[in-house]
């Protein structure tokens, strides 16, 4: 063999080492980075904590434009009753004209002259003249409002056309920050995933637990308290109503865009709290800011509602001793907490 042909040969076997090398390193490489370690049960709470927060934030941007589709919604029903009864006025104009273009066509076949001169009786024809000048008179005038009716009927199509397109772009915002809550959620579930099946266990009883505790702190029927561990800070009126309305709860599930009587999100709970004692809320922890007088943090008092986070995105209800009640977060239970465990935002009165 010659040398020629055996450098070739050592060069080809080389080239196949370092491709086969190479691979090699690229698998590797590859299964390092699909093969993320698996959080220790202490880490995927914070992360699964974390990624329920931000559900609940992309949640609430949600309700807060509850109100702006429902006004919206209410405005195009509006537009839309508007051009039903204008189009019927049209519509009566149009008659109105067909009437009277018939009625002027059986005397137009011959001039006014010839029918004159035909006619047997010429003062009863003068006086029929007199009157299809008048025919045409009210035709022209009919004419003219028909040209008014069939304007504003166009104005009110424009005009719905305009608040259509503006309630499809707000419901698309609103549909994208749905999307954005449930990719939150599905996050933190694959977070669990990585655990192991024991410890995915221990979280579930864990949830369990906690939600069995706050169902055994209800009020009873009475309005007693069957736990020492709840505050006893006196309400009145309407207030009273409402916390007692709130702690009835405790221990139903968080679910987005619910408002009871089984499951409820954070502004959900306070609506439905406050709407038993006959106060309307609406479903929007941004939009219950508005809705009461604000109060410093200083003077709360049972029953104010407590704003979080900036901007807000989330609402409990005050209980006293530095307590709340509220709907935490997907994945949790209604539950009393401590006031402070949560960025403070502003605080209103309802009622």
């Amino acid at each position: 063999m010659s040398i020629g042909r055996i450098n070739r040969t050592k060069g080809i076997a080389l080239a196949a080492i370092t491709s086969t090398a190479v691979a090699a390193g690229v698998i590797l490489i590859q299964g390092a980075a699909s093969a993320d370690p698996a959080p220790t049960l202490d880490e995927a709470k914070k992360q699964v904590a974390e990624l329920q927060h931000q559900a609940e934030v992309s949640g609430e941007s949600a309700n807060d434009l509850r109100g702006q589709i429902s006004a919206s919604a209410a405005r195009v029903k509006a537009l839309q009753t508007a051009i039903d009864k204008q189009q019927g006025q049209v519509d009566g104009v149009k008659r109105q004209i067909g009437s009277l273009a018939v009625a002027g066509y059986q005397t137009s076949g011959i001039s006014t002259t010839a029918q004159l001169l035909l006619s047997t009786n010429p003062d009863q024809f003068l006086s029929q003249a007199s009157t299809a000048q008048a025919f045409a008179g009210q035709q022209n005038s009919a004419l003219r409002r028909y040209q008014v009716a069939q304007g504003k009927l166009t104005d009110l199509q424009a005009s719905e056309q305009t608040e259509l397109a503006a309630l499809q772009a707000v419901q698309a915002k609103q549909d994208a920050f749905k999307k954005q809550l449930q990719t939150n959620l599905d996050n933190a579930e694959k977070v669990l995933d990585k655990l192991s099946a024991a410890d995915r266990k221990r979280i579930e009883e864990e949830n369990a637990k906690e939600a069995e505790k706050a169902r055994s702190e209800r009020p009873t029927r009475g309005g007693d308290r069957e736990s020492t561990d709840l505050p006893n800070v006196p309400a009145s009126g309407r207030a009273a109503i409402a916390v007692n309305a709130a702690l009835s709860q405790l221990g139903d599930p968080y679910v987005w865009g619910a408002d009871g009587p089984n499951s409820y999100d954070c502004s959900g709970l306070m609506m439905y709290a406050w709407g038993k004692a006959g106060v309307s809320l609406s479903h929007s922890s941004k939009a219950q800011t508005g809705e009461g007088r604000p109060v410093s943090k200083s003077d709360l008092m049972p029953g104010d509602l407590i704003f979080y986070y900036s901007p807000v995105s989330h609402v409990a209800m005050y209980l006293g001793n530095g307590r709340i009640v509220h709907a935490p977060r997907p994945g949790k239970s209604v539950e009393i907490a401590p006031m402070d465990e949560m960025p403070f935002n502003s605080a209103v009165r309802p009622g």
